[in-house]
């Protein structure tokens, strides 16, 4: 029984010591009455739905472009059976189509190769892709909620992808979910051959950065003259780890975390939650254009309180007062994100 494994959540409301767990001093009080104000009952039906829902990614990218790192850097990665996944990096033949990598209960890779190496490879590898795009999950709808594309940001050859986009991609999305496609042009700080970028305060200087802005909107103005979908490419850069020796910091993670967000189904966004890398280093340095992190809090805080209302319509006021206040973010997502966390564990 729920109030069984879960001895904390037999309390008035079902949540009042659960959340003094987590919650921080000067800690949102909206958001305490929200949760306070939902039935053990109803908070049994939220973490059923949320252990229950799957997020499928399919990730794109020849090899050499840092899908693995990327995974891995953005992600806790529990692998099957507590096996690391090493997305990206298989040498087995059947990497040759589209592998599947289950890093937890819940977000499920499915990795592809791009295109380019043969005519021959790329007809398969084409007809593998669309076969993905195609299938659909236990309710109907499209199995992948991501397209995520993954670029070297030090190529000036972007031919195959733009084909790869124009011809395979794109027609096979439904007219309701072209917004799933994700273009992330990593090791930002090769795109000058290590040049021009500041090891010390891990960011681009001012002509790196100039070329990396020139790279983005190129391959977005590409993309918009053969498709006609705007697209915002992330540049960024996942680090170098090797034999657990950190080599290279990444950068611009937190920017590119709040783009998946926003380009999962917004429903899904809060299981993700869970799932984040905790090392807070992977998310230490980006450019200084939005504040990301409130971005990502926004995102996953808006997700679960949709949760919440789905189980309790008539609090659907004061999740409106929490999602127009700004100053209150930060702290609500903090406060939502330890209860996601105690609520699932098993």
């Amino acid at each position: 029984m729920y109030s069984k494994s879960n001895p904390e959540l037999r309390t008035q409301g079902g949540f009042s010591r659960l959340s003094q767990q987590h919650k921080p001093k000067g800690s949102n009080t909206l958001t305490n009455n929200v949760l306070e104000s939902l039935s053990t009952e109803q908070l049994k039906l939220i973490k059923e739905r949320i252990r229950s829902t799957k997020i499928n990614v399919l990730l794109v990218g020849g090899t050499g472009v840092g899908k693995s790192s990327t995974i891995n850097a953005l992600f806790q990665n529990e692998g099957k059976d507590g096996d690391t996944a090493a997305v990206g990096d298989s040498t087995r033949p059947e990497t040759m189509g589209i592998t599947k990598y289950e890093l937890n209960e819940n977000l499920t890779i499915w990795d592809s190769p791009g295109l380019g190496d043969s005519p021959e490879k790329d007809t398969e590898h084409s007809r593998k892709i669309i076969e993905a795009l195609h299938q659909k999950d236990a309710h109907g709808k499209p199995l992948i909620d991501l397209v995520f594309l993954i670029l070297d940001a030090s190529s000036r050859d972007f031919g195959s992808a733009y084909t790869l986009i124009a011809d395979v991609i794109t027609p096979n999305l439904h007219d309701d979910d072209l917004d799933r496609l994700l273009i992330g042009l990593n090791q930002a700080d090769q795109a000058m051959k290590g040049h021009y970028w500041n090891k010390i305060e891990n960011k681009p200087e001012e002509k790196l950065l100039e070329r990396l802005d020139e790279l983005a909107l190129s391959v977005k103005d590409r993309i918009k003259e053969s498709t006609g979908l705007d697209v915002e490419p992330i540049y960024y850069s996942a680090g170098c780890v090797i034999e657990g020796e950190r080599l290279s910091e990444p950068y611009n993670l937190t920017k590119l975390l709040s783009f998946v967000l926003d380009h999962l189904p917004k429903k899904k966004r809060a299981v993700i939650a869970e799932h984040i890398n905790q090392d807070k280093a992977n998310f230490r340095h980006n450019d200084d254009k939005d504040d990301y992190q409130q971005r990502v809090d926004t995102s996953i805080l808006s997700s679960f309180l949709g949760w919440t209302k789905e189980v309790a319509a008539d609090i659907g006021d004061k999740i409106k007062d929490i999602l127009t206040d700004p100053d209150n973010i930060k702290m609500a997502a903090t406060v939502a994100v330890g209860f996601i966390k105690s609520l699932l564990k098993k």
